[in-house]
């Protein structure tokens, strides 16, 4: 069973190793999301933002992050910092933890950004998510909240 956690005080146990899945592929984002949070950066703490991690079977099995997203011209949020190890995809963690940044986000704002540049998995996976390519900012993709 995935489990999620709020992360608000330290990187949890196993942040390390997700650190070196990611470097060990090429992913930068893990170790910007360190240097943010121990420089005293980025620590997604500010009003609408929020660090997730998800566990399965009391392992970190991936992270991922919301922020406001600064670049729209109306209020937005916009996914960053989201990894998932390798030994742990295809097991519905990448979706889980999709799903409730997307509800978190789309409960405050009508527009969500991310951007899939970071692997030729990435834009397919967001697609899979709802959301569309957009080249009108700082992002490859976006989703917006339906009409109702």
């Amino acid at each position: 069973m995935i489990q999620l956690i709020r992360i608000s005080e330290d990187l949890p146990d196993g942040f390390d190793a997700l650190l070196a899945d990611a470097a060990s592929e090429g992913v930068g984002n893990m170790a910007r999301l360190a240097e943010g949070w121990t420089g005293g950066g980025q620590r997604f703490d500010g009003d609408g933002e929020a660090l997730l991690g998800a566990l399965l079977a009391g392992e970190l099995a991936g992270i991922g992050g919301l922020s406001v997203e600064p670049a729209a011209d109306e209020p937005a949020r916009r996914v960053r910092r989201f990894y998932v190890r390798p030994t742990f995809r295809r097991q519905g963690v990448a979706r889980t933890l999709a799903a409730a940044l997307v509800q978190e986000a789309l409960d405050q704002v009508d527009l969500l950004t991310c951007n899939a540049a970071a692997s030729p998995a990435a834009a397919p996976f967001w697609e899979a998510q709802g959301f569309s390519p957009d080249d009108t900012g700082p992002w490859t993709h976006v989703l917006r909240r339906s009409a109702s």
